[in-house]
């Protein structure tokens, strides 16, 4: 058994392909560092986190994030909401739910210390051998009932205030990627992608990337490009994907809607307050599901059609601008060519097709 081992080992080695096989007297291999491709860690070809001017800390788009407000701060609890379901959600957590565990708690762990002592063997070296009684039966039952509808009533409210919109004045269309997240803002010829900033020491940001600040967000948070929106507006959300399964959540907005491939989900958010607000993703989806983060812009409406035309976009009703070089992602609109007419493309009725997917007039 032995030499038949040994003859097939021998027999492998000789079917090894030549290329395969170490030099013999050949120099011994150099260790040099890899130079990672454009777009190693989100779409192979574009660069993750490219920036084609210089970003001005403060500018639209380029808002500073509030501490303690739509980004993560240490607590325990839910973040700080501010659309009207969050805030809803958040009243309901903290005055009905939590105290009505605490009560339910302290009211079970009063009776487990009152079995404990008044039933135990010391005190009952007898014990009672009734098996029935109609009154507590009557209690445990009608309890829990009356805890479950106490419940039910708040919980349908604000689904109901959740699953029903009111009239949307303007849809973005989100996209998840492995690994980075797409906008569409159809009403206003606006679309480009989201990348996660990388640190000034992570190996892997190339040259043409531009590396996190503290102006940008807190680390694994912070992206290139922002989703800009009006403060006061109702935005519906038109959540979608390309590859896998994703999850497009704000938790300030109380917004979490999966985006799967091949279907349209919808969710929708309005907050007054101006400010950044952070999120991620938050279904596993490959290898770096933890780096593909979600900003979000509130600013004023007069900042947000500032926004539109940097992109290359345009008002409903305006002429569109012309086309930004490169693309989409911040860049400025290309001059049009001295002389030449472009003709005006009609601007859809925004809230009509803001309700197509409702079906609301």
């Amino acid at each position: 058994m032995r030499l038949i081992g040994w003859a097939i080992a021998l027999a492998a080695a000789g079917l090894t392909p030549v290329a395969a096989q170490p030099p013999a007297n050949g120099p011994a291999p150099t260790s040099t560092a890899a130079t990672p491709p454009a777009g190693t860690a989100q779409n192979p070809g574009k660069a993750d986190a490219a920036q084609s001017a210089a970003v001005v800390p403060g500018s639209v788009g380029h808002m500073l994030p509030t501490p303690g407000f739509g980004q993560p701060d240490g607590r325990k609890g839910i973040q700080n909401q501010v659309t009207p379901t969050g805030e809803e959600a958040l009243s309901f957590h903290n005055y009905w739910l939590l105290p009505l565990c605490a009560i339910i708690s302290a009211v079970v762990l009063v009776l487990m210390i009152i079995a404990l002592v008044r039933f135990r063997r010391g005190a009952n070296p007898t014990p009672s051998r009734n098996s029935h009684n109609t009154a507590i039966e009557v209690i445990w039952t009608l309890v829990p009932v009356l805890i479950l509808v106490g419940i039910a009533i708040p919980s349908i409210r604000l689904l109901r205030h959740q699953y029903s919109p009111p009239p949307a004045d303007l849809t973005v269309k989100v996209t998840g990627h492995q690994w980075y997240w797409s906008y569409e803002l159809p009403d206003y010829g606006v679309q480009f992608d989201s990348y996660m900033l990388k640190e000034a020491n992570d190996p892997t940001r190339q040259a043409n990337q531009r590396a996190r600040t503290n102006a940008d967000g807190p680390p694994l948070l912070a992206v290139d490009s922002r989703l800009v929106l009006p403060a006061g507006k109702v935005v519906k959300f038109i959540v979608t994907a390309d590859d896998v399964i994703h999850s497009f959540a704000v938790p300030a907005f109380w917004v979490k809607q999966d985006a799967n491939p091949g279907q349209l989900h919808e969710t929708w958010a309005v907050t007054n307050r101006e400010g950044v607000y952070f999120g991620q993703c938050s279904e596993l989806c490959g290898a770096r599901h933890g780096f593909m983060p979600i900003g979000v812009e509130v600013t004023s409406p007069a900042k947000f059609a500032q926004w539109i035309a940097q992109n290359g976009g345009h008002m409903p009703g305006a002429k569109p601008a012309a086309p930004a070089a490169g693309g989409t992602g911040g860049g400025a609109p290309t001059p049009a060519t001295p002389g030449v007419t472009t003709a005006a493309t009609p601007a859809p009725n925004n809230k009509n097709v803001a309700n197509r997917a409702t079906g609301n007039a």
